[in-house]
């Protein structure tokens, strides 16, 4: 009997470890597999040309407020929706966010889908976390015509920058953002490389969600989120 107690043992401690690193190679996790609350967003089930359920949109600095709405296309990481902000007003300094609803995490990690279709100022997009309000917040952020990778904090409406990585980001191709945050530190990868870590306490909860700049028509998809305790 004991020698049957440490087989089941070791076999629900090997589930626990394949589940986290599948987790962070942006893979499903079962119900049973989960550290603590886990959401995702796949936008199949929202209705098209609308606003997804349980977001809300925010603008920081200037120019038009965004206007997501979620669109079906062909060859969709998850078949057949996405979501992606219409309204391409080029003001530089404009940045469109959608953000979660009753949503605020310590520690967790989280990655989206994008796919930089267009856009003569920038073509970006951004994964946004532990978010305050609409100018205080993270965002991590890959951006195809500069081709990099870039973290920020949005203190107050303004950005500074903590990190970045020159890297290739091609255009009307689907990538990977990932963050995971543990107290101050913050790990950031790019199709599940990791960029870059860095230690910083400007924010220490708060919810998540999506970034793009100015005229950016970017989609993005399979957006979730994994508490860890």
């Amino acid at each position: 009997m004991k020698k049957l107690f440490v087989m089941i043992t070791v076999s629900l401690m090997s589930s626990l470890v394949l589940s986290y690193a599948h987790a962070q190679q942006g893979q499903k996790l079962s119900t049973a597999e989960i550290l603590g609350e886990r959401k995702e967003y796949y936008f199949d089930d929202n209705k098209i040309d609308e606003l997804p359920a349980g977001f809300q949109n925010a603008l920081t600095g200037k120019g038009e407020s965004g206007h997501w709405i979620v669109k079906k296309i062909e060859h969709a990481p998850s078949a057949d929706n996405v979501v992606v902000q219409t309204r391409l007003d080029d003001t530089d300094y404009r940045f469109p966010l959608l953000i979660l609803d009753g949503v605020s995490y310590k520690d967790f990690m989280a990655f989206v889908r994008f796919r930089a279709i267009s856009g003569k100022v920038d073509q970006a997009g951004g994964l946004v976390f532990r978010y305050k309000d609409n100018n205080n917040y993270y965002v991590l952020i890959a951006n195809a015509l500069e081709n990099n990778v870039r973290l920020y904090t949005v203190i107050n409406g303004s950005r500074r920058q903590i990190a970045d990585k020159n890297t290739k980001v091609t255009s009307n191709e689907w990538h990977l953002l990932k963050v995971v945050c543990k107290a101050d530190k913050i790990q950031c990868f790019f199709n599940n490389a990791k960029v870059f870590e860095v230690s910083d306490e400007t924010y220490g909860i708060g919810s998540a969600g999506l970034w793009t700049k100015s005229d950016s028509y970017t989609y993005f998809d399979d957006l979730v989120l994994q508490e860890m305790k």
